[in-house]
């Protein structure tokens, strides 16, 4: 590990102007900059501890909603009982994801802003446009079995690794942030991830020093919630597709997708297809899928995860 130093931030406002340090990175569970340092993938000069910063509270929303603050531990977020009762895709995505020692540390901010999981990303023997733009993709003609078949490019294949996205994206979630000038945003979950393109390094629209302060939710939708993920074994393993669904009594509802592409996967239209079947929503949301000889496989196993979703919902609404 390289050396660097350290700060705990004492304000937001002081932790956004600190962030804008060329080298600085926001630090709270570590869970993954910590692994990614010592892999010397990242390298960071100068790490803002913001853990004092009092942003871990779930809190509810004039509107009806749940803002959540972006220290609120996955642990937390998970079995809080707002979220459990009225949120219950986010609490099922949380569930799937690490393991019980890694959500009881990892926070909101972090998991939405984890890496990927791509092995030629984490092999600094082998180029990587994300590690080290313009070096190549090591993926693209190597074994990609766990890689992206929907918004790859030519420079990139990785996807994107959090379960917890994947249930935001559902919800219409929001993030809220605070520059270093003091001016905030709110950044619809839809905006919030950018495909890789030609410049795969840029994962986020978030800009430098930018600290990002919580997500909102808006009123609950009811419906069925279910949050199914396929993976190699049965914890502590990244989807290799994954379907997040709201599913209504009339059969309408949401649904997106993790583990097929560099984002939370989601196309509205292809919701209005969740009465007439898996068979038919599949067609739209996978319409434009780039496949490999070793990930061909995601287009029918997203159609089958969705069959099971929606047969689970007819189940749990009859």
């Amino acid at each position: 590990m390289r050396a660097f130093t350290y700060e705990r931030a004492q304000s937001i406002a002081g932790a956004a102007l600190a962030g804008c340090r060329p080298g600085a990175k926001f630090i709270a569970g570590g869970t993954n900059l910590l692994d990614l340092m010592k892999l010397d993938i990242e390298t960071p000069t100068h790490l803002i501890d913001v853990n004092g910063l009092g942003l871990d509270r779930i809190e509810p929303t004039p509107d009806g909603g749940l803002h959540i603050g972006a220290l609120v531990r996955n642990a937390d977020l998970a079995s809080d009982t707002r979220v459990r009762r009225d949120y219950a895709l986010l609490s099922r995505a949380l569930l799937a994801g690490a393991s019980g020692q890694l959500r009881n540390k990892a926070t909101t901010a972090g998991n939405l802003l984890q890496r990927t999981r791509c092995p030629y990303f984490y092999d600094t023997n082998l180029p990587c446009n994300k590690r080290q733009p313009g070096s190549g993709c090591a993926a693209i003609g190597g074994f990609s079995r766990s890689h992206a078949v929907l918004g790859a490019s030519d420079a990139c294949i990785a996807t994107h690794p959090s379960d917890m996205a994947v249930a935001m994206r559902a919800l219409d979630a929001t993030v809220v942030t605070m520059r270093a000038d003091g001016a905030g945003r709110r950044i619809p979950i839809a905006d919030f991830y950018t495909l890789p393109g030609n410049t795969p390094q840029r994962e986020t629209v978030i800009e430098p020093g930018e600290l990002i302060t919580g997500v909102t939710l808006p009123k609950p939708v009811g419906g069925i919630h279910i949050y199914q993920k396929v993976r190699d074994r049965a914890s502590y393993a990244f989807a290799l597709v994954s379907v997040g669904a709201i599913v209504q009594a009339d059969g309408t509802g949401r649904i997106a997708l993790g583990g097929v592409a560099a984002k939370p996967w989601r196309i509205e239209a292809a919701e209005a297809a969740m009465p007439l079947g898996a068979q038919a929503v599949t067609a739209l949301l996978m319409a434009g899928a780039s496949t490999t000889p070793d990930n061909a496989y995601k287009i029918t196993l997203v159609e089958r995860t969705i069959k099971a979703v929606l047969d689970q919902a007819r189940k749990e609404t009859a």
